[in-house]
């Protein structure tokens, strides 16, 4: 399960419900909960966090959260 994916069920999100309020079909939501090697686009993550009502700062913040720079030596 992908970051996105641990969002979604932490917060007991309906992805049907997403879908009809941004158009992101179910089977792209399920691919991006579910495929790691799956490319999460910003405009996806935008609508959404607005469809589940939430910052998407904060949605970028959890799905990102374990990216870090490359150390300069």
């Amino acid at each position: 399960m992908t970051k996105l994916g641990e969002y979604l069920a932490k917060r007991s999100v309906n992805r049907a419900a997403i879908s009809r309020k941004t158009d992101i079909h179910t089977t792209r939501l399920n691919e991006l909960s579910n495929n790691e090697s799956a490319k999460l686009r910003a405009d996806e993550l935008y609508l959404i966090a607005l469809a589940i009502g939430v910052n998407p700062g904060d949605l970028l913040d959890y799905v990102c959260k374990d990216l870090k720079l490359i150390e300069e030596v």
